[in-house]
């Protein structure tokens, strides 16, 4: 595959394995990264290295620390496959020049990924991608240095690291650990054979919780399904807590662990959208935390609804986490959350924690002693009833081209509604006359176009949802 063709997306390189995803393109990413490294004067701090659950992930990254070795940077290559959260958490723990994670998140199991997370902990923002990017271009095979993997960790070039117990240990600083260990609270628990295995069941192991989980073992092809806590996904945890009336809550996390899932103690599937807008209001209630909230321009506006309440300032940034972790590392907000099922907060890891936000909803589950739904009905009383919901419309690339140049130059008027505003910060937003909108945009890691609806009432929910749809169709 030619060099040109890699592009980091809103959550770094991903492609399929052994078309895109080959030992060749990675050993050049891997050298263009060391490049990056050296050329930013941080080539005496290491790296950290992590992998998730996928075919090869511990041999990819066996090779990245041999490249790095070879440019004469050392490496901290995770003993096991280890969540992105705990990789960004040892990133500035260690005072590291960044992190190389091999990981796909929530694609498929024939997708493979790198992830690059600069010194600060955060994805890596465009700047940084660019110049990465710019190395790839340049770099032939010829040009890829590396250094036999023993003969590194005989000279300190690699050394093996497990960062379980460091991270366990800033968990118990943002968790309410004593809350959540005497609320009798019954769990059951779905990794969906990913990273948080070893991770999330552990640490409840560690503070008493009771819980039942499912696919808590490796399989590289998560079951035949993407490693994604959606709905769709979560059907068998689901049933599981319908079946049991001891459960309280069901959690979940995806493949690397950074994304999470919520269900209800009904076997309800909760939106993520509903989820930060709860957890926005029980941090400022529980913690007493000074600052705003950040959401992407995809995610819903309760959340503003809910800041409004507290009177905090929102920030709305583009579609990728690495612009709320940016406003998380700078210490600018209480919590940042995006509709794809991410979140961190304040004084956390600038990166996406599905970890943490699945066991921050147990404790507000475990204090206020109430279901999900309960709360999100008192919620709507107080600042309006808010709907949401996501599409995803594959389409042909003449039929893509057409959206692409179409939507440049968005309608005046859809589904019968004035359009007040439009924001462009990522795609299209319509903000319409009544405070409803949508918002259509191109995915940055997969073949689809997104549309986002939001809306006071399921009907005119599904209005928007079919005049959107049309409008990428051109029909």
């Amino acid at each position: 595959m030619p060099n040109s063709k890699i592009k980091f997306g809103t959550s770094g390189w991903r492609g399929l394995l052994a078309e895109d995803f080959t030992v060749a393109n990675v050993k050049r990413v891997v050298q263009a990264i060391s490049n990056y490294i050296k050329n930013n004067k941080l080539h005496k701090m290491p790296v950290v290295i992590g992998y998730d659950t996928r075919f090869l992930g511990d041999k990819f990254a066996r090779i990245a620390a041999e490249v790095l070795a070879g440019n004469k940077i050392s490496s901290l290559l995770c003993d096991r496959d280890t969540p992105t959260p705990v990789i960004a958490y040892e990133i500035i723990r260690k005072k590291a020049a960044g992190g190389i994670n091999f990981t796909a998140s929530h694609n498929p199991y024939d997708y493979n990924g790198i992830k690059f997370s600069p010194e600060w902990g955060g994805p890596a923002l465009p700047e940084t991608t660019k110049q990465i990017e710019t190395e790839i271009s340049k770099i032939k095979e010829a040009d890829v240095k590396s250094m036999e993997f023993d003969k590194a960790k005989e000279n300190g070039l690699i050394k093996m690291h497990n960062p379980i117990r460091s991270y366990f240990a800033a968990l118990r600083k943002k968790v309410d650990i004593k809350v959540l260990s005497s609320a009798k609270l019954n769990l059951a628990i779905d990794t969906l054979y990913g990273t948080a295995t070893g991770y999330l069941d552990k640490f409840l192991d560690d503070i008493n919780v009771n819980y039942d989980i499912i696919h808590n073992y490796k399989d590289a092809y998560f079951g035949g399904a993407a490693p994604e806590p959606s709905e769709k996904q979560l059907k068998e945890l689901t049933g599981i807590i319908k079946d049991n009336d001891d459960i309280g809550l069901g959690i979940a996390t995806d493949g690397d662990a950074d994304r999470f899932g919520i269900v209800d103690a009904d076997g309800s599937f909760i939106e993520p959208n509903t989820i930060i807008a709860l957890l926005l209001d029980y941090l400022i209630e529980t913690r007493g935390l000074e600052g705003g909230v950040a959401r992407s321009v995809a995610t819903t506006h309760l959340i503003d609804a809910v800041a409004k309440k507290h009177g905090r300032e929102v920030y709305e940034t583009p579609v990728g986490f690495k612009y709320i972790g940016e406003l998380i590392s700078e210490g600018k907000v209480v919590i940042g959350g995006e509709e794809s099922a991410g979140l961190s907060i304040k004084g956390h890891v600038p990166e996406k924690d599905g970890i943490l936000a699945c066991l921050l909803v147990a404790e507000m589950v475990a204090r206020r002693k109430k279901p999900l739904a309960k709360m999100i009905e008192e919620l709507y009383k107080e600042v309006g009833k808010i709907l949401t919901k996501r599409l995803n419309f594959r389409l042909t690339a003449k039929e893509k081209e057409s959206f692409l140049k179409r939507i440049k130059t968005p309608p005046k008027t859809i589904a019968g509604l004035k359009v007040a505003k439009i924001i462009k910060i990522d795609g299209a937003k319509l903000m319409l006359e009544d405070g409803s909108w949508l918002l259509m945009r191109a995915s940055g890691t997969e073949p689809v176009i997104r549309l986002y609806v939001e809306a006071g009432s399921q009907a005119k929910l599904n209005k928007l949802g079919n005049a959107g749809r049309d409008f990428i169709y051109n029909k």
